[in-house]
């Protein structure tokens, strides 16, 4: 059973392209959590490089990087993701689980910050096994 240990955020980049005072209507905001890397750790866990971004289109963005350390049976999900790009369906709903969670306060309080619109409903993730076909995948992202 895979477990998350260690949830770090090690970058936050934020920018508001309106000017104050500026009104814009339907603010679209478009959350994405994707993969960046996974690498194996000497203790025989994987580090997970992850990007959580929360962009209000035409408005402005804020974005948050990090790492979490991943525990349990690692191979098969390094495996998979130097061949494919992407993860197993559970572990991927195991990793973006923690980080959506995690990243949405920090993104709230940036988003005050630099006076853009609270960055809720917080989105739902549910990555469902794909059917074995002849694609392959550059990479996972979850919008």
């Amino acid at each position: 059973m895979m477990q998350i240990q260690g949830f770090e955020i090690s970058v936050i980049e934020a920018k508001r392209f309106s000017k104050q005072g500026e009104k814009l209507n339907n603010i679209r905001v478009d959350h994405n959590s994707s993969v960046i890397q996974i690498n194996k750790l000497p203790d025989g866990n994987a580090m997970v490089d992850f990007r959580f971004t929360t962009n209000y289109v035409g408005m402005g963005y804020i974005k948050i990087e990090g790492q979490l350390v991943l525990m349990g049976e690692v191979e098969p999900v390094i495996d998979e993701w130097t061949k494919t790009g992407s993860m197993p369906a559970d572990v991927a709903n195991l990793v973006h689980n923690t980080v959506v969670p995690n990243c949405i306060p920090t993104a709230m309080l940036v988003a005050r910050d630099i006076r853009l619109p609270p960055p809720v409903p917080f989105p739902r993730i549910n990555i469902q096994q794909q059917k074995k076909a002849g694609t392959a995948s550059s990479g996972m992202e979850v919008a």
